[in-house]
């Protein structure tokens, strides 16, 4: 096994650190550059400076709305951001970004405002150090949203590198990351579990047909994620795939997060019951969680929390993203403002009402921002189905509670929410999510539910785009809003969570929005076959 280090320039620096033993070697991952080669163990010479390094990690946009952009990208040691803006063959601008260091793991990210809208862009983008030395410019390319009536597409799914899954290169690495890009969307939403933090990877898995999948590991995905370097190694990790950067280099990233960029179903508050932490106060490991997302994810700058400070719940990371007449995004935040999971369990929420999963100004701020909305369409992008319950009832991670009845417990919270989106008149909400490892389209309509007070509305589902696919809950959906089943694709064995990703068993769903308005959602699987589609008319 080799184990690869992100970053020659740590490499170095912690060399005397790491143990060398029969199962790991440790080789520098720049162009076949040996450490000594690249100038790390001794005096930068004149023919260092003129190698120009490439940007392991890529280059990525996002939250590009008719307007704006976030360019983001990884340095190699400290530097300057610079990003060459490109618009129909002529140079738009040259953008200074900001200085970056060890204290962003060499992160930065500029905001480009005041672009033309409807228009598609190119970029050159470079490090550069305060002695000259500049790394190889990457492109990207990029689109604005239009602001007229013009066709768009998004394509979304989430998990990636669940359940010990990693880069098997021989398996040609996290392929359903190319199947997206070659269907050429405008837009990518990552409904979150962007990472596995407790998840470890091992060397080698022996498959069920007898074959062995074999992981190329660095050494912060071979333990669960607990400090803030462990986890800023968890996001470099799929970043070192080349689907993956090819895919961010061309399609722009609305990103969300879930529970494992933290730990697996945790909620504000909870004592992690887990003998592999050391550190078992989830509000602790959530911060750094947070902080290394925002880090690597092209969001817009916003204050990031201190690790094991007290400002958990400084950064809002709910929000609007506006994609034009047709299209709004409406991104939730379903982990940091939730109650205690075990207080959804319908024996405690008959005699009380537990806090809901967006809390009252998210909540408030979700009814306000949709009906405010004038697009033809408004996505509501959740980290988390609506009815689908997860397996123990002490341990009820969403919505959905295993009672069929009234609304009880965090259901209140989405009663209100319905309610309120029927008494205004909000018209064509669709929900976008993944979460539970397989694809459904999901109609809810109130002549089917125990709660009545709301308009009809479709769930599209789709997941995982790199992790194990999981058995369809169809029979365990909760049936307080009404759900119906209209399409499901998963596993068909009850209870495993170690099936290898295969393309056959990946799914994403796409969002086909001509300029008449008119929505063709589709459900994909890893290899580009259509699973399921349904043409929607706007009302």
């Amino acid at each position: 096994m080799t184990l690869l280090r992100d970053d020659p320039a740590r490499l170095a620096e912690r060399l005397g650190d790491l143990r060398v033993g029969r199962r790991t070697t440790i080789v520098a991952g720049l162009s076949g550059a040996s450490v000594p080669a690249l100038g790390l163990l001794g005096p930068r010479t004149p023919a260092f400076v003129e190698r120009r390094r490439d940007l392991t990690s890529g280059v990525r946009s996002g939250e590009v709305t008719t307007s704006s952009a976030v360019i983001w990208s990884r340095g190699l040691r400290p530097s300057r951001l610079l990003v060459r803006l490109h618009s129909d063959g002529r140079h738009r601008r040259l953008v200074r970004g900001p200085w970056t260091d060890e204290r962003t793991d060499f992160t930065a990210r500029v905001h480009l405002t005041d672009l033309a809208p409807g228009r598609p862009y190119d970029a050159e983008v470079w490090f550069e150090s305060p002695d000259g030395e500049r790394s190889a410019p990457q492109r990207l390319t990029f689109a604005t949203a239009p602001i007229h009536a013009a066709a768009q597409s998004v394509v979304w799914s989430g998990d990636t590198c669940g359940q010990g899954w990693g880069i098997d290169r021989a398996r040609g690495g996290l392929t359903t990351y190319r199947t997206m890009l070659d269907l050429r969307p405008d837009l990518f939403v990552h409904v979150g579990d962007t990472i596995y933090a407790d998840e470890p990877m091992d060397e080698t898995v022996l498959l069920d047909d007898g074959t062995t999948w074999r992981n190329e590991l660095t050494e912060d995905v071979m333990v669960v994620s607990e400090t803030l370097d462990q986890l800023r190694g968890r996001h470099r990790y799929p970043l070192r795939d080349d689907n993956v950067r090819a895919f961010y280099a061309a399609v722009q990233t609305v990103a969300m997060w879930d529970d494992h960029e933290t730990c697996n179903n945790w909620w504000p508050g909870e004592v992690i019951d887990d003998e592999r932490y050391a550190e078992r106060r989830a509000d602790v490991l959530a911060v750094r969680g947070r902080r290394a997302w925002q880090e690597y994810q092209p969001v817009p700058v916003r204050r990031l929390a201190a690790p094991g400070g007290d400002g958990f719940a400084a950064a809002r990371l709910y929000r609007r993203v506006p994609r034009g007449q047709h299209l709004d995004l409406f991104c939730l935040d379903m982990r940091s403002w939730r109650g205690p999971n075990p207080d959804t369990d319908p024996a405690v929420a008959r005699d009380r009402t537990p806090a809901g999963l967006l809390g009252p100004d998210q909540e408030a701020w979700l009814v306000r921002a949709l009906r405010s909305s004038t697009a033809t369409w408004k996505a509501v992008c959740a980290d988390l189905p609506l009815s689908a319950p997860t397996n123990r009832v002490t341990d009820l991670d969403g919505y959905a509670n295993k009672d069929d009845g009234p609304p009880i417990g965090r259901e209140s919270e989405l009663a209100r929410i319905l309610s309120s989106l029927k008494r205004h008149g909000v018209r064509n909400v669709i929900w976008l999510t993944g979460d539970v490892h397989y694809t459904a389209a999901h109609h809810y309509h109130p002549e089917r539910a125990a709660f009545t007070d709301f308009d009809p509305f479709w769930e599209f589902v789709s997941g995982p785009v790199a992790s194990s696919p999981f058995w369809v809950k169809d029979d365990e959906l909760d049936r307080t809003f009404g759900p119906e089943v209209v399409f499901s694709r998963g596993e068909a064995e009850t209870g495993r969570l170690d099936i290898a990703p295969h393309p056959t068993n990946q799914y994403f769903g796409h969002l086909d929005i001509a300029a008449s308005g008119l929505l063709t959602v589709r459900l994909y699987d890893g290899t580009g076959t259509v699973l399921w589609q349904r043409e929607l008319e706007p009302d």
